[in-house]
């Protein structure tokens, strides 16, 4: 696709009409350079653009900012895992309750844990889901950071501790956490609709 084409969102049945967000959606042609070549490269990796690019191209800086500060978390090295990472995003979007996060991180988790099962019970309850004792302390801080950040105290940082987590990881936890609760409240906000691609991902093989 060259520079100037213009992805289309994917149409979903709860916005069959093809609209993805409650507000206007920006051409791609419309964008500044640096954020439509992001958008490009995306597109290019993935197959599809995923619809929160399009959704927040609304406000270009706002969306620039937004998606540094997602790459700064989620692509630095750190202790946690990717598949960790994706964990603490959809087990706490869940308790946001927030549709977009969940269907997309979720394709993400199953992707990168190689597991087709596992999303569906880290966004609902990762009690039953077959994790690591670290994995259950760490999503436990996480669900407490996201509903009751107020309570987090020095007893929480020794049970992690105790699993062999750093400070540099309690604060990564805490951070993508902290996020993705902007993320979820802006997806709910713009009412944003899931790609259709991202509810089998990382559930049939791909080309499937």
């Amino acid at each position: 696709m060259n520079a100037t084409s213009t992805p289309r969102p994917t149409t979903t049945e709860a916005h069959p009409a093809g609209r993805i967000s409650r507000f206007p959606v920006p051409s791609l042609d419309s964008l500044p350079d640096d954020l439509r070549q992001r958008i490009l490269a995306v597109q290019e990796k993935a197959g599809f653009v995923p619809n929160v690019f399009l959704a927040l191209a609304h406000r270009p800086d706002e969306c620039r900012a937004f998606f540094d500060y997602h790459d700064a978390l989620m692509l630095r090295p750190s202790g946690l895992s990717k598949g960790e990472k994706e964990m603490i995003v959809v087990a706490t979007s869940g308790a946001n309750r927030c549709l977009y996060c969940v269907v997309a991180h979720g394709a993400i988790l199953r992707i990168h844990e190689k597991s087709p099962l596992l999303a569906d019970a880290v966004a609902i309850n990762h009690h039953k889901a077959d994790l690591t004792l670290r994995q259950h302390a760490l999503l436990d801080f996480a669900l407490k950071v996201c509903s009751d950040s107020a309570s987090v105290d020095e007893r929480d940082f020794a049970t992690l501790h105790g699993h062999g987590l750093s400070d540099e990881d309690i604060w990564d936890i805490g951070a993508i956490t902290a996020f993705f609760g902007l993320s979820n409240r802006m997806a709910n906000l713009l009412s944003m609709m899931p790609n259709a691609e991202f509810y089998l991902m990382g559930r049939v093989p791909r080309g499937a």
